[in-house]
């Protein structure tokens, strides 16, 4: 059987919600993307600016450099937390979570298949017989 074709006695309603909980999970996986990016930015960050306190420090301004390397340089980014410990809260909360429960809504419901609802879509959409619109690889 295909594993993109919906269960005898699977209702339309629910594919189409298992639909909804996987285009909110492809959601999440945005989100999770941009933390890394976050992640990423505020790391490149913390590091320039340990540059910029040296170049200001060989440039003769002391102060101002010690003054940016204690109140900004290893700065936490929230309360106690750089941005690697946001990054885990994360991962291992709500994503960790919200990857489970779809996982288990679909295993439930569907056998455990994925995109059914898009599937169906593309067989509704694609033209039967015409180049560049086959069902499968």
């Amino acid at each position: 059987m295909d594993d993109h074709q919906r269960p005898d006695g699977v209702s339309d309603a629910t594919v189409s919600a298992l639909g909804k909980l996987s285009e909110a999970l492809e959601a999440v996986e945005v989100a999770r993307g941009h933390l890394y990016t976050f992640h990423r930015l505020s790391g490149t960050a913390d590091l320039t600016v340990g540059q910029a306190v040296d170049e200001l420090r060989e440039a003769g301004h002391g102060e101002l450099a010690d003054r940016v390397e204690r109140e900004v340089v290893g700065r936490n980014l929230l309360h106690g937390r750089w941005s690697f410990q946001i990054v885990e809260e994360y991962d291992d909360g709500y994503y960790a979570t919200f990857r489970r429960i779809e996982k288990e809504a679909r295993d439930e419901l569907v056998e455990g298949r994925r995109h059914l609802f898009e599937a169906e879509m593309k067989e509704d959409r694609r033209t039967h017989g015409h180049p560049g619109h086959e069902q499968h690889p």
